[in-house]
């Protein structure tokens, strides 16, 4: 009986222990669907390959601030590398997870483990637009570059895609209402010039996971640096980003062509993939209490086996 109660108490702990809640769109930040007005930006998510809804949120707030602040204030759920924190982002609403695998070009069964700058055949790029404007790949990194009050910021997963072939956000980045000529294309320069604030690595034709562009026709052992991780100089200041040139005012595309999106409001393949690959379940606070009890009872049953034994 009591070997039953303890293996019963240890798999229920085990099972409390990794059924935590799952964390998606953070609903006390930002608000679903475009801005407004030219006071904040509108953040578009397209998971693209990786399969799922178009989300679409905005950040409210009113003056300066970086990608970074975008994505957060936006209410979005995002996590870096471990090599270089959240200069260069890696997994934007637990996709891509760290158990599902991604058909990169030379890895079918590739698994972003979010150590290092993630492959070029499979990353989050990162575009940017001002109101009515096309959508541009960003020549800055997320930390060192300010937003275009009133414009977009825009994150699509690339799959082994070129620098001339990287999707771009399926969504128009055109405020309802507001249709006119392009308001600005010119992305404005770095907020910062603190090194530390300098994404590692290039990627030749566009910048990967919010990281330095480089410039289009790059040498080779330059834009592989990211990919790799064997960056000789990594224990030195980062060079400065290497801007490409853009394209320019461009008028926006059609926004009768968008894909449906939700605003992110309990999208499933968000929220149920989040729960499904990292093993959550909403009656995790049921099991963590029963796991309690059971190993309680565990504990007086032996006890009381114990004193048994030496009233004999």
């Amino acid at each position: 009986m009591r070997r039953i109660l303890t293996s019963a108490a240890v798999a229920l702990l085990t099972a409390a222990l990794t059924a935590g809640p799952a964390h998606a769109i953070d609903q006390s930040k930002g608000k679903p669907g475009f801005c407004a007005d030219g006071t904040g930006v509108t953040v578009v998510i397209d998971f693209q390959q990786l399969g799922g809804t178009t989300i679409v949120r905005c950040d409210p707030q009113a003056g300066r601030g970086t990608g970074l602040d975008a994505l957060k204030n936006a209410g979005f759920q995002i996590a870096g590398v471990q090599r270089w924190g959240e200069a260069f982002i890696c997994r934007i609403e637990n996709r891509p997870s760290a158990v599902e695998e991604i058909p990169v070009k030379g890895d079918e069964h590739y698994k972003e483990s979010c150590v290092d700058t993630p492959p070029a055949a499979g990353y989050w790029s990162y575009w940017h637009a001002g109101n009515n404007c096309a959508w541009e790949y960003s020549q800055w990194g997320v930390k060192n570059r300010d937003f275009t009050p009133g414009g977009f910021e825009g994150w699509s997963f690339s799959l082994n895609a070129t620098a001339d072939t990287n999707p771009v956000p399926r969504i128009a980045p055109v405020r309802p209402g507001t249709a006119g000529p392009c308001t600005t294309a010119a992305e404005p320069a770095p907020s910062s010039g603190d090194v530390d604030e300098k994404q590692p690595g290039s990627v030749a034709g566009g910048q990967r996971g919010g990281g330095i562009a480089a410039t289009r026709g790059a040498p080779v052992e330059e834009t592989q640096t990211a990919t790799t991780g064997q960056d000789p100089a990594s224990s030195r200041a980062l060079p400065p980003p290497k801007p490409r040139p853009g394209g320019g005012a461009q008028g926006a595309p059609d926004p009768a062509k968008n894909v449906a999106f939700t605003g992110g409001e309990a999208a499933p393949d968000v929220n149920q993939a989040i729960k499904e690959q990292a093993g959550a379940s909403d009656y995790a606070p049921w099991v963590a209490g029963g796991a309690v009890v059971l190993l309680a009872a565990a504990a007086w049953f032996t006890a009381r086996q114990r004193k048994r034994a030496r009233d004999r």
